[in-house]
């Protein structure tokens, strides 16, 4: 997908004939100091072994991701009319967020747009700020047609979350970062959904380092970028369907779908369940917590989709604003995935013992069963015959596997077994 050569200049103007370029970037950078944080850059533990796995962690941001940077920089730019005109936006959540508390330090009032759908937790973060709400139903990009509808009756400044590009230089201020604290990295990894986001952190780091690989990743439900890549122009989807709400759009920016034709080296998608995996593993493992959007990058690496055998690489985990239910999903979807979870049914004959028998085996092979269901049997089993579905906590697949093969091989017939 990119060129084997890179310019430190980016050709894309935007509408105000504004380029992208470095020094644009750095003066972002010098504009965010005292607001943003500079996220740490943290070493995984057993992530993935195939290569030396560091994370960028911008869940732990202000606001909780990363999009406070574009928004301020944006905002910070508006002329003194501009800003007495009051500010439009629309999000799935985490810009909403971003531009909420770059109004509220810049005196500026902020009309937001959100799909109906978008988590609880973001809207009230969004009210806390000052801003005003806006719920429409459907997804981000039903929200942007609102949002549009009224800039246009209103005449306040529409502050783009992904197309625009001091949006794209704050974004960016995340790859300088990057080439400061790990300037011998092979490859980043960012999620992708607009593409603000990866076409900041492509554009600096190919122009700092063009040696290194730049990859983008989208849920599968979401892969508007992926598909605009492959079919070299911009593609829009008849519709999303992802859990990972920050980028669940339909259609890339013009000004990103551009940048990442140059700049990004590949783009891959990844499941809703391998998102929840990663999500589970980061949790536990690295103890942090990550939205669905945030941890497609993860997932990624986790689940092989790229060459990153042997090399250091940067994972960049965008927010970690995921609502508490949410999340309670996510965790029981990642152990199913993981084969940490799961319901054994056994088809068994009625009679006393039996559930003695099947909960011996299964305690000696060092499961822990946390439900028992009875299910009486029906017009095609044994007339004395039942059910006897377990929910149990295992280890692995692996450790399943032992657990299916023990009660086989004690003569329980299970309908319903991995194999």
């Amino acid at each position: 997908m990119a060129d084997e050569t890179y310019e430190t200049c980016c050709v894309i103007r935007d509408s105000s004939d504004q380029v992208l370029t470095l020094d644009k970037v750095y003066q972002a950078s010098h504009v965010l100091r005292d607001l943003v944080r500079r996220t740490d850059l943290i070493p995984t533990r057993n992530l993935a072994p195939q290569c030396d796995l560091y994370l960028k962690a911008e869940n732990l941001q202000t606001t909780g991701s990363f999009k406070i940077r574009g928004a301020y920089v944006k905002m910070s730019n508006l002329t003194a009319e501009e800003r007495k005109r009051g500010v439009i936006a629309c999000s799935a959540g985490n810009h909403a967020q971003g531009v909420a508390l770059a109004a509220q330090k810049l005196g500026v009032k902020a009309t937001i747009f959100l799909p109906s759908t978008a988590p609880l937790s973001k809207i009230e973060a969004t009210e806390s700020m000052g801003a005003e709400i806006v719920l429409v139903d459907g997804v981000y990009d039903d929200a942007f047609d609102a949002a549009i509808a009224c800039q246009k009756e209103t005449g306040a400044v529409f502050i783009h979350p992904f197309d625009d590009i001091d949006v794209i230089a704050g974004q960016g201020t995340i790859g300088l970062e990057l080439m400061e604290q790990l300037p011998d990295m092979d490859a980043v990894v960012v999620p992708v959904g607009g593409g603000g986001l990866i076409s900041g952190v492509a554009f600096v780091v190919k122009s700092l380092n063009p040696n290194c690989k730049v990859y983008g990743v989208q849920a599968q439900g979401a892969g508007s970028m992926t598909a605009s890549l492959q079919h070299h122009e911009r593609s829009t989807l008849s519709s999303v369907s992802t859990f990972a709400d920050g980028i669940a759009v339909k259609c890339p920016g013009e000004y990103t779908y551009s940048i990442c034709s140059s700049f990004v080296d590949d783009m891959v998608t990844v499941s809703d369940d391998e998102i929840a995996t990663a999500i589970l593993a980061l949790a536990e493992r690295q103890k942090l917590i990550a939205e669905g959007a945030g941890a497609v990058s993860i997932a990624a690496v986790m689940f092989n989709k790229l060459p990153l055998e042997g090399k250091k690489v940067c994972a960049v985990v965008s927010g970690g604003n995921i609502d508490v239910n949410i999340l309670s999903r996510v965790i029981d979807r990642g152990l199913l995935m993981s084969g940490r979870r799961t319901d054994l049914t056994i088809e068994l004959l009625d009679k006393p013992g039996q559930l003695k028998e099947v909960s011996t085996i299964v305690a000696d092979l060092g499961a822990n069963v946390i439900r028992v269901q009875y299910i009486p049997g029906g017009e095609n089993t044994d007339i004395n015959g039942c059910y006897l579905k377990l929910s149990m906590e295992t280890r692995n697949y692996e450790h399943l596997r032992a657990i299916e093969d023990g009660l086989k091989d004690a003569g329980y017939i299970l309908t319903d077994t991995l194999r």
